[in-house]
């Protein structure tokens, strides 16, 4: 990470360091990837919802996936276009829906057929006309970790595609709903093109099949999941967007006038942050050396929840330093508050600023205030 440390000074730690420049360059290649093509980019609010971030992808014209009436209302706030706002989530509250409704949103994807029916009626008391899609569960193994694969048979999320012409039966029934379109995602931290490529093959059974039975989709939402290159965030800064649109693009069979959507979060905002924090103290240990941090898994949660590695840097360190082996771990009592074990780093010492890298994406947003801690500021330059 080359970064210069003035920047810094005066900012308390532990905080969120945000690279505009990088956000922007990234923004810009998803732009090149789809001129000229049908293609609409949903950002998946869910990774990211610090408000200056919103605010910027917002501006670039890109539409809102929201998985909460806050998200929503978030979304609104920082100029999404309503129209280009999706409502996912497999526990929309009635208050969540009505406030959605009033917000004309663009789409609810259904994630249940007992779903369809508190939709219909909440728009139907305001006599109003829900757009919908049917969020539907492909059978793919996105190959990803467990906690976040969600395209398989039997799971909370999606409408399983053995249940999809009653799915489509039922909201058609209900004159306050509109089906418009189709809804998949098979996971998060994909890295290879496999997954879509299969993914896109079942949709183009799925629709067909709708076609054969007077069903049209104006979209086709293929859901988002693209990883980022954790262990070598400055070698890869920027997802293989190229990829996966090509991929996508070049095996759906898009019909005229349709429009593909697709969601993407963490290959956005992943590589634009970085959790900035200072070494309390170097414990020597009988066998090891730990470098405690005012970091915890308050702060960053993806390691002590997922088992996930962010590349750890120890900034400040002169570059002839010599090297040394640590457990990077912070304040928190948990024994699960672990950053990195056997991390090689330049001699650190107590003061050393440390950079826990690609953490945009699941962190400042999944940060809490466990042990009363403080949480996490943010700079963004």
């Amino acid at each position: 990470m080359v970064v210069d440390l003035k920047i810094f000074e005066g900012v308390k730690t532990p905080f969120y360091y945000y690279d505009k420049r990088l956000l922007e360059a990234t923004l810009a290649e998803i732009e090149r990837c789809i001129s000229g093509h049908p293609v609409k980019v949903l950002y998946a609010i869910k990774a990211n919802t610090n408000p200056e971030i919103l605010r910027i992808v917002a501006a670039h014209g890109f539409g809102a996936d929201c998985v909460s009436g806050n998200e929503v209302d978030a979304a609104i706030e920082a100029g999404f276009p309503a129209k280009y706002i999706y409502y996912a989530g497999v526990g929309k509250t009635d208050e969540e829906i009505a406030r959605a409704i009033d917000h004309n949103i663009g789409c609810f994807n259904i994630e249940s057929i007992e779903e369809i029916e508190i939709i219909a009626g909440i728009a139907a008391m305001k006599n109003k006309t829900a757009n919908v899609a049917l969020r539907i569960n492909p059978h793919i193994d996105a190959h990803t970790h467990h906690y976040i694969t969600t395209g398989l048979a039997e799971n909370k999320f999606g409408i399983d595609i053995t249940l999809l012409e009653k799915a489509v039966a039922a909201v058609t029934a209900h004159p306050s709903l509109r089906l418009i379109g189709l809804h998949f995602h098979i996971g998060s931290q994909i890295t290879t093109m496999e997954p879509y490529r299969i993914l896109c093959e079942r949709i183009n059974a799925i629709t067909k099949q709708l076609a054969h039975n007077g069903i049209e989709c104006k979209f086709i939402n293929v859901g988002g999941g693209l990883g980022i290159d954790y262990d070598r965030p400055d070698a890869n800064p920027i997802a293989d967007f190229k990829g996966f649109f090509d991929t996508i693009l070049g095996n759906l069979d898009v019909e005229p006038g349709q429009i593909v959507c697709c969601e993407l979060g963490r290959s956005i905002v992943a590589q634009c942050g970085s959790l900035i924090s200072k070494v309390v103290l170097v414990k020597k240990g009988l066998e090891r050396e730990f470098v405690i941090i005012d970091a915890g898994m308050s702060d960053l949660i993806r390691p002590a929840l997922y088992e996930a590695h962010h590349k750890i840097e120890n900034i400040s360190a002169a570059p002839t330093a010599e090297m040394a082996t640590y457990d990077v771990v912070g304040p928190v009592c948990e024994s699960a508050d672990v950053f990195g074990k056997d991390e090689i780093l330049p001699t650190t010492q107590r003061g050393d600023l440390i950079a826990i890298r690609s953490a945009g994406a699941y962190g400042e947003t999944m940060a809490s205030r466990y042990n009363m801690r403080d949480l996490p500021g943010t700079l963004l330059r």
